[in-house]
């Protein structure tokens, strides 16, 4: 369903190119909330169209149907380009600079023709800012700051955007008799949460063969090169994919040198060194230059005497010893899981109704799901009243009758308040089976006041598990500023577990934090933070971080059966906490 995430991108273009001319906000809410179903949907849109029914997407009536539709048949939409010429699509770049919103972004854009957010640093460096409408000497001080920060960071594609195409690529081409291997390559093989290009490994004695194919593959957009070894492509999603072809003989030194990381391969590169050999991409030599092993990384690391390396791990953080030591973790595996402990339903902003997103959990395998709906604060995810709350728990009730022996626990994801008090009383956390507490407003306190906040909602003995603790939204918002190692200090004094986020632009806990936790004693939890059925398969991205992150099966709280689950919160309910 590749042309879903393709169709609901264009409509959340189209919303940010309204937000800089200023549009009507229900206007601009209509094509974000659009997007935002279609997204969850779990049917190919394409099926819908060809039906006639994208007006039952919820969120897209008769006219936004038409567009949809007209953007399907024809790949382009004539509304969408008429925006971008009265407005440059680049500009909407400004809007993640903090303190700028669509109307300065559009003054910026109309008095000083900045486009970029290169061009709004210089702007603010020349003090070209502080003399317009609403600006001065102030913010145009932040603006320059927040800018050079946003310009050291380099914007990446999202693994769970990049790795679906990946694979489907890689799919594509597993079944042409001339591909004799085939892998994601890079930092995508190594699962880190964002990437640069999309790069795959081909071995084969058929280049022609399988350059050709892959040019001609349905998600072509544009060929940005042809050749024999490293042919490109674009897809129609805009996204960049390289194809690298060996020959089957050097495809494990290939894959390990394509693999990396650079940290990792000069490492292991001076490890071989030391030993009186040489590795290259064409394979491990002896000091007379003959030919060790080069057909799979795993004779490669035999031949060193060590362990073959899981590719999350390959970061340089102590792996090469390790597998020299042969005491490498057991990293934990997806099937490993045997619940979800933090989802969202139609109670709060979430698109599927409770019923729908227990079925969905009964058919991955799982024994229990957590419900974790909005506390009240969130007012714009629809958070739950105390008597909705109450109200939820009885439907609770009546479905674990009905699905037994799967198990509905009730949650709630619970906002820490700017003082660091919860957002339900403590009477109506104590009838709740699972508290996930987040920090949902108030993102740009100083650090110790964001420290002391967290830590004392931690303390409060109702507490379960806290939620995607640096609060990072990649690509778009920089994590908060915290004292992260005082807050795991905490939560190992109060035995609170540490979620990893799965949802892709989260990815919260990130994976060097994920292993101080786990030396720490912390338990992770893995988690989807869905908010339709299909988002529970953001389990993998979670998981994917906490292999990065050294996590074992023994580490991860939900790898637990729903007794063990239960008995581990019931313990946890009467560790001793600190309380004001």
């Amino acid at each position: 369903m590749r042309r879903n995430e393709e169709v609901a991108l264009l409509l959340d273009n189209i919303a940010e190119l309204l937000m800089l001319k200023n549009e009507n906000p229900y206007r601009i809410r209509a094509y974000t909330t659009a997007a935002q179903n279609i997204r969850a949907l779990d049917v190919d849109i394409e099926e819908l169209a060809r039906q006639g029914r994208l007006d039952e997407i919820p969120g897209v009536g008769k006219a936004l149907a038409a567009k949809i539709e007209e953007y399907l048949q024809t790949g382009k939409l004539q509304y969408y380009e008429e925006l971008k010429r009265e407005v440059p699509i680049q500009a909407v770049d400004l809007l993640e600079v903090p303190g700028i919103g669509p109307a300065r972004a559009y003054l910026l854009y109309e008095k000083l023709g900045i486009t970029t957010i290169q061009e709004l640093l210089q702007a603010a460096q020349e003090h070209k800012l502080r003399d317009l409408p609403g600006f001065g000497e102030k913010l145009e001080e932040r603006i320059a700051r927040e800018a050079a920060r946003l310009m050291q960071r380099t914007k990446r594609l999202l693994l769970g955007i990049a790795l679906p195409v990946a694979e489907d690529v890689v799919a594509a081409l597993r079944g042409i008799p001339a591909v004799k291997a085939i892998d994601p390559a890079g930092s995508l093989r190594r699962m880190k949460e964002t990437i640069g290009d999309i790069d795959i490994l081909v071995g084969t004695d058929d280049p022609e063969a399988v350059v050709d194919a892959f040019i001609h593959l349905p998600i072509v957009k544009e060929v940005l090169a042809v050749g024999p070894t490293r042919p490109s492509i674009l897809t129609r999603e805009d996204l960049q994919v390289d194809l690298r072809v060996v020959a089957p003989d050097e495809y494990g030194s290939a894959l390990l040198y394509f693999t990396g990381s650079k940290e990792h391969n000069i490492a292991l590169r001076t490890y071989v060194q030391e030993r009186g050999w040489k590795l290259s991409e064409y394979g491990l030599f002896d000091e007379n230059g003959t030919r060790l092993a080069s057909r799979t990384e795993e004779e490669i690391y035999r031949l060193l005497d060590m362990d073959w390396i899981p590719p999350e791990l390959r970061e340089n953080r102590g792996e090469i010893q390790a597998a020299r030591e042969h005491r490498l973790p057991k990293l934990v595996e997806q099937q490993e899981i045997r619940g979800d402990l933090h989802a969202h339903t139609d109670w709060s902003d979430g698109h599927d109704s409770l019923e729908r997103m227990v079925q969905a959990a009964i058919a991955r395998g799982y024994e229990y799901l957590v419900i974790s709906d909005h506390s009240p604060s969130l007012t714009v995810a629809r958070g739950l009243t105390v008597e909705r709350l109450r109200a939820q728990r009885e439907l609770i009730r009546q479905l674990n009758e009905c699905v037994a022996p799967f198990r509905i626990l009730q949650g709630a994801e619970v906002n820490i308040q700017s003082d660091g008090t919860l957002d339900y009383p403590d009477e109506v956390l104590a009838e709740l089976d699972v508290v996930i507490v987040s920090v949902h407003s108030a993102f740009d306190m100083p650090i110790e006041r964001m420290t002391e906040r967290v830590i004392r909602a931690l303390a409060n003995p109702h507490v379960d598990i806290l939620g995607h603790p640096t609060g990072r939204l990649l690509n778009s918002r920089l994590p908060y500023e915290i004292d992260l190692d005082a807050v795991l200090d905490a939560a190992a004094e109060y035995g609170v577990a540490i979620e990893i986020n799965g949802q892709p632009d989260r990815l919260d806990l990130p994976d060097v934090w994920v292993q101080r936790a786990i030396n720490r004693g912390i338990l992770i939890a893995c988690t989807s933070d869905a908010h339709s059925t299909r988002q529970l398969d953001n389990m993998r991205w979670s998981i994917a971080m906490a292999r990065r992150g050294w996590a074992e099966s023994r580490h991860v709280l939900n790898t637990r059966s729903l007794p063990d689950l239960l008995t581990w919160l019931s313990r946890q309910r009467n560790h001793p906490r600190k309380q004001d």
